[in-house]
């Protein structure tokens, strides 16, 4: 069984990662969830975020990244 600390520890990195993903090239993020999107969307180039969406993504991604990092540290 999986100590408690060691999931908790993994769960923050794989935040960790996805946080970075969304800082550097939220647009990555957005095509890898174009799936999820078919049976809701007819027309995905009409729904793609703008320069602006995809800049508040970035800063969102980046307030995360400081959390799950401080948390991580907090952790080891």
């Amino acid at each position: 069984m999986i100590e408690r600390s060691a999931m908790k520890t993994a769960i923050l990195c794989l935040f960790v990662v996805m946080a970075l993903i969304q800082v550097v090239r939220p647009q990555l993020l957005w095509k890898i969830n174009r799936p999820l999107q078919k049976p809701f969307v007819k027309d995905y180039d009409a729904t793609e975020p703008t320069d602006a969406g995809y800049m508040m993504s970035r800063a969102v991604g980046a307030v995360v990244l400081v959390a799950s990092v401080t948390m991580l540290i907090n952790t080891l």
